[in-house]
């Protein structure tokens, strides 16, 4: 499963608000919300917050295996 936590940690040390990346960058709000849930996002709003953010992929996201993908 690909988790978004790091992003709201990366958003914190740069001081930017949900509100702003709204605002000011265009980023939309369902797409934050699937962020926020973990759901599937677009690409290009991964491409879109590194660049916002100064930073690198994983910054913002990382993969954790499923218990069911143990077996």
């Amino acid at each position: 499963m690909i988790k978004y936590d790091r992003l709201w940690v990366t958003l914190k040390e740069n001081n930017i608000s949900q509100y702003k990346l709204v605002k000011d960058y265009g980023i939309d709000n369902a797409q934050l919300h699937r962020l926020r849930k973990n759901m599937v996002v677009k690409t290009i709003i991964l491409d879109n917050l590194c660049r916002i953010l100064d930073c690198r992929i994983e910054d913002i996201m990382e993969y954790v295996p499923d218990d069911t993908e143990a077996e």
